[in-house]
């Protein structure tokens, strides 16, 4: 089979999004090097230093397109689709090129999840109109959509009247780097690069109000704890509201943000925390918690939503607007060690749900599915 992904953020996109095109080509060149991969990209290089693996090739615009990468994205791909032999077309992030009926090709988009709908206050309106236009046109063309979560499915169902018999969940997993213990040397580097504190919670995304920081600075405020907190993600003014409120009750000093993480130093960042807080308000999926399971620490997520699928009976789970029920979560699993050495254990057993070959399995019989076979 000779299969086509939107090349755009994994070049391009350094955070979810782009980790999810190069987990999901990667895993697909590991899994089934049987195939032939092509990764259809606006300009060459990358801005994240991602090299396609063996088995992947790149295809890159003509003049005319290097020039208006957007529109040859939009309505020139598909004639570079058609020409390239592949036989199905995959959009990585919620889009298709606008022409893809003009490709001659089946096609299967993966939708992330219907935030700016289901949250519309997080978001500017002139976004939720881009997002709604595109988004649903690409519902629309798909032969086959790709919900990375049953919440995700049922979003689309309930909120855009997709048909359920078109959608397929399959889940994501994170990188196998997060599996591998970080040797003692390794964490003391990365600690002195950050200038992490000795202990610390973890929060890792983006610094923005929709992932709920603050409820976790409440909590150590309040409950006076005796402990730092590290945040790692792209800053947003949500990030100077956190400060305000840590400077107000004279916590500051335990607050640290770190906003440019190098990916690979992600693994010695989460093994040497206590846990990690991601008490965020909505998500289509929620990464960060497996990739604290497999790193193995603790994890207090969101009570509803989509979190009880992705932490399964291995997360501890609060209300995000219960300052007292997050400062309990956070007393009992720091003061008692049966109890955090069992989440850990739990988290481990539940990340092998998640695993590479049962993903690399499920793209593939969603492929045949829309091929027919």
């Amino acid at each position: 089979m000779r299969i086509g992904f939107d090349g755009k953020r994994a070049f391009f996109n350094g955070t979810g999004l782009g980790n999810y095109s190069r987990s999901t080509v990667r895993i697909l060149a590991e899994q089934r090097p049987e195939n032939e991969y092509v990764l259809f990209s606006p300009k060459a290089g990358s801005r994240v230093g991602f090299v396609p693996p063996e088995g992947v090739s790149t295809l890159l615009p003509g003049p005319f397109g290097r020039l208006l990468p957007s529109v040859w994205r939009s309505y020139g791909m598909a004639s570079a689709i058609r020409r390239s032999g592949v036989e199905l077309y995959h959009g990585l992030s919620h889009e298709l090129p606008c022409d893809i009926g003009r490709a001659g090709v089946r096609s299967v988009v993966t939708m992330h999840d219907l935030i700016f709908v289901r949250r519309p206050e997080l978001y500017k309106p002139f976004d939720r109109a881009i997002y709604t236009r595109k988004y649903r046109r690409s519902c629309r063309q798909a032969d086959r959509i790709i919900a990375i979560s049953r919440q995700t499915r049922d979003d689309l169902i309930e909120l855009w009247s997709i048909d359920p018999q078109k959608i397929d969940v399959v889940y994501q997993g994170c990188s196998p780097i997060f599996c591998r213990r970080v040797g003692e040397e390794q964490r003391e580097a990365v600690r002195r690069k950050y200038d992490l504190p000795g202990e610390y919670l973890l929060s890792v995304g983006s610094i923005e109000a929709r992932k709920n920081l603050m409820l976790t600075v409440q909590a150590m405020a309040e409950r006076r704890l005796d402990i730092r907190l590290v945040a790692v993600g792209r800053r947003t003014p949500y990030s100077d509201s956190i400060l305000r409120y840590a400077e107000e009750k004279g916590i500051s000093d335990r607050i640290r943000f770190i906003h440019n993480a190098a990916f690979e130093d992600l693994p010695a960042i989460y093994q040497m925390s206590r846990l990690l807080v991601y008490v965020s308000f909505y998500e289509g999926f929620g990464i960060p918690i497996l990739e604290a399971f497999s790193s193995g620490i603790p994890v207090i997520t969101t009570r509803g939503g989509v979190f009880a699928e992705t932490g399964g009976d291995a997360a501890c789970y609060v209300d995000p607007c219960s300052v007292a029920e997050m400062g309990d979560a956070l007393d009992r699993i720091l003061s008692d060690e049966e109890l955090r050495q069992g989440m850990i254990a739990r988290g481990l057993v539940h990340a092998e749900r998640f695993s590479e070959p049962r993903i690399a399995s499920d793209l593939m019989r969603v492929y045949e599915k829309t091929l027919g076979r």
